[in-house]
């Protein structure tokens, strides 16, 4: 399935099925504090412009990936927060693999020293996907929110680019 994956930008006309695939991802309760997905102008007003994409295979969106700044500082405009669902009958085949290279280049591309990922614990595959491309825990933040009532810690995975920010 690897070779037929195509990354490609995430446009408007995508949303869809990036929402489901969202969606998919909150249903598990392991991917995000949300409870429901937001509207297009919602995670398109949060997300940045540059840095979103998507894995296509035939006509079907199997999984996305985008960043989102975590400040609006400008001595933090070269770190960002890493945001990657994968559709769950594609999970397990290197969707995940293929979109992370290319948002960690694409990220490159656009300036960005540092990528940033919080993460349940329980999300094994995530935190194993993130780790393959040199992401390493700098931390656990301890009950950072509650979800159906009960407190949920979050690991803090990062990644310090090779290419950018080496000054």
């Amino acid at each position: 399935m690897n070779d037929s994956i195509q990354i490609d930008k995430l446009v408007p006309e995508d949303w869809q099925q990036v929402q489901q695939i969202y969606l998919q991802g909150i249903s598990t309760g392991h991917a995000t504090f949300q409870k429901e997905a937001p509207t297009w102008e919602e995670w398109n007003q949060s997300h940045l412009l540059e840095c979103r994409m998507v894995a296509r295979s035939a006509e079907d969106i199997i999984g996305w990936a985008a960043l989102t700044p975590i400040s609006n500082r400008a001595v933090y405009a070269g770190v960002a927060e890493v945001s990657i669902y994968i559709r769950q009958n594609s999970q397990g085949k290197g969707v995940g693999s293929k979109l992370l290279k290319s948002l960690i280049e694409e990220s490159e591309q656009n300036g960005f020293w540092t990528l940033q990922s919080g993460i349940f614990p329980e999300n094994h595959f995530s935190v194993t996907l993130h780790s393959k491309f040199g992401f390493r825990e700098v931390g656990r933040r301890e009950r950072m929110g509650k979800m159906n009532g009960v407190w949920r810690d979050i690991l803090l995975l990062e990644r310090r680019s090779h290419k950018v920010g080496l000054d």
